[in-house]
């Protein structure tokens, strides 16, 4: 593949909770040279205490300066920075058996590792099952799921996301396939 066939430089990630939206971001920043920003970094300080929407929106402003990115998150606060910005959207819209049990690995593996995750938290594994909690990321992504994907293909069709080049994969093979085609592909 040459150059020419990726155009976009200013790509946004989106999906439910777990589906592995930060992953394909820093592959895909990798593989094409580009800057990547995790709206979770930005978004959360230390013991898990969400940032102002200030200070938030102010972070995502001077991320997106960059010539260059490949942006993962959901955040309605800042969809009107990254949007208008991006030149493409990637959806990763798998079943909710795929991302809850992706889900389910990712937090035991954060949890039993105690890698420091954003601004230097750790898991805590066993928070996230308090279903009722707005601390458990499962029941986070059981209220979220189905209203993402009724809302994500409503806000493409608004006329001011009309310039977006969307790519929806509903699988995880299928979004490894087109990444395994982007293998030569250098900005």
């Amino acid at each position: 593949m040459q150059t020419t066939d990726f155009p976009y430089q200013r790509i946004s990630i989106i999906g439910s909770t777990g589906c592995g939206k930060t992953t394909l971001a820093r592959t895909l920043a990798d593989r094409l040279a580009l800057k990547h920003i995790e709206l979770d970094g930005l978004y959360w300080e230390a013991n898990w205490t969400g940032s102002t929407r200030e200070i938030f929106r102010a972070r995502v402003e001077q991320a997106i300066c960059a010539p260059g990115w490949v942006c993962d998150g959901n955040y309605r606060a800042v969809r009107d920075l990254l949007w208008p910005n991006a030149q493409a959207v990637i959806w990763l819209d798998y079943a909710f058996t795929t991302i809850f049990l992706r889900l389910l690995r990712r937090t035991w593996r954060d949890w039993r590792t105690q890698e420091p995750l954003c601004n230097g938290n750790h898991e805590q594994f066993w928070r996230h099952f308090k279903l009722w909690s707005n601390e458990s990321i499962f029941g986070w992504l059981i209220k979220t799921y189905a209203m993402r994907r009724r809302e994500y293909p409503e806000l493409f069709l608004r006329p001011e996301n009309q310039h977006l080049a969307v790519l929806h994969f509903k699988t995880p093979a299928g979004t490894q396939a087109w990444l395994e085609s982007m293998r030569e592909v250098r900005l």
